[in-house]
């Protein structure tokens, strides 16, 4: 009796569990849409940017411990990084985009396949990516910038990423689902453990044992097996609503290519920055040499801080928007854009601020060189010159994704990099050598803002139609 009993309360238990799991995921579509997007955003927000100022750190102490040739080196490996991001966020973006859409729509079983699908599809792709980099890594590393002094630094830093990658890219996919699945607190826990992890193993490894920039990557990726071990706990848990079982894990066709057809505007983007990023370096190589390509490091990893913000922001726009859209809740799907838009000019405002009234003291955190220094401070103004505006494109491209209008999203994801930047970064220097390399980037943003805007109203007039 005591065994039936308890059998009884244990069961009462499971399903408690299962329904409050349901419950938030029906949210979505019932609570505040200012509240929820605050409760969702803010744990991405914080997890971005704690992640961006480990990078910042990072770099610091390999720009301050190692030396200038190092952090120009690493500078090298930002294509290999945005790279393998594009193929993470192909899976990962495109996975919890899907799985929003099915929680929706209340299609929890297709929603579960869809989570062991991306465990597959991330290992595969991490596998794949990992052995292709590792037998090409001297040569690509001289395709994206490298020179022979900066090469050595290059090559340390990527061989211990590209060991890791398969982990990174399993990673990275599991937060996504976790915000996907009405966890972005827990999202959040599992990147602000990795950043202070990051953090203590850099102190360790770096300043204390000296091992230098291939140091710094061990720490990455030590950091990030770690979290991950976490995530796959909480998805073996029978308890929640969605979680890992046999079964789920075999590729369906139909479910790949949903995931990969929206994940695709996410790659693109992703691969079109590594491919600005390829010629950004070779540029400011030609233009400035290797110190310019440390100032084009130090200048992209500010601007990054600030946009992880906005980052962060689309993060906690994209499951509230795919639900609404789903459950066609129209009204909470565009005052959630609205509240995005806002929310994402405020803070590239403020990071357009710093930027303008202190760039030299930006520039010392990451580097002692002086001529660094100056370099860096010239760019980290003309970089985020335009700021204000990138908020207002960067949400709109991610709205278009959520509701799974892959289409306008690829064309406004592409337009700033591929139609704009890379045409600018080889006519502006003809015409002021480094300052028009560096003039290439506010102008690009300013012509894609415009792009965005007007795509944005051309849509909002069809929406506003398709209501009546």
């Amino acid at each position: 009796m005591y065994f039936f009993f308890g059998g009884f309360i244990f069961s009462s238990y499971l399903c408690s569990v299962n329904m409050d799991s349901e419950q938030k995921a029906l949210e979505l579509g019932q609570k505040p849409v200012g509240r929820l997007l605050w409760q969702y955003a803010l744990p991405a927000i914080v997890a971005m940017t704690a992640s961006s100022l480990y990078n910042i750190i990072d770099r610091a102490s390999i720009g301050q411990v190692v030396g200038a040739d190092a952090i120009n080196g690493l500078t090298v490996t930002f294509p290999f990084m945005n790279l393998s991001g594009a193929f993470g966020a192909a899976v990962g973006v495109g996975a919890s985009t899907c799985i929003s859409v099915k929680l929706g729509q209340r299609d929890y079983e297709t929603a579960e396949h869809l989570l062991g699908n991306t465990v597959t599809l991330n290992l595969i792709v991490g596998f794949l990516f990992m052995a292709v980099c590792m037998i090409f890594l001297d040569p690509i590393l001289y395709f994206f910038g490298a020179s022979d002094v900066t090469l050595p630094y290059a090559r340390e830093f990527m061989e211990v990423i590209l060991a890791g990658n398969m982990i990174t890219h399993l990673y990275f996919g599991m937060n996504a689902v976790l915000r996907a699945c009405g966890k972005p607190r827990h999202a959040m826990y599992a990147t602000l453990f990795t950043v202070l992890m990051n953090i203590i193993l850099v102190v360790c490894f770096v300043w204390w044992f000296k091992w230098g920039i291939r140091g710094a990557a061990l720490a990455t990726i030590i950091s990030q097996t770690m979290a991950l071990c976490w995530q796959m706990w909480i998805f073996s848990d029978k308890r929640e609503l969605l979680h890992l079982k046999r079964g789920i894990y075999r590729l369906k066709a139909v479910l790949v290519k949903n995931i990969i057809s929206i994940g695709v505007s996410p790659f693109l983007m992703n691969a079109t920055a590594c491919v600005i990023v390829i010629f950004m370096n070779r540029q400011f190589r030609e233009y400035g040499g290797d110190m310019a390509v440390g100032a084009y490091g130090i200048a992209n990893t500010w601007g990054m801080l600030f946009f992880m913000f906005v980052i962060g922001i689309n993060q906690g726009m994209q499951p509230i928007a795919g639900y609404n859209f789903g459950a066609k809740k129209y009204d909470r799907l565009m005052r959630c854009l609205n509240l995005a838009i806002i929310s994402a000019s405020g803070v590239m405002i403020f990071g357009w601020l710093l930027a303008m009234l202190f760039p030299d003291t930006m520039a010392r955190v990451l580097t002692h060189d002086p001529e660094q220094i100056r370099l860096s401070s010239i760019g980290i103004r003309i970089n985020m010159l335009l700021f204000p505006i990138i908020g207002f494109q960067a949400v709109v491209t991610n709205f278009f994704q959520c509701i799974g209008r892959v289409k306008i999203s690829i064309f406004l994801s592409l337009s700033r990099q591929l139609l704009f930047l890379l045409p600018l970064i080889f006519v502006l220097p003809l015409i002021w050598e480094l300052d028009g390399l560096w003039a290439s980037l506010p102008a690009s943003d300013g012509i894609a803002a415009l792009v965005a805007f007007f795509v944005m109203w051309k849509y909002m007039r069809e929406f506003r139609v398709a209501k009546t």
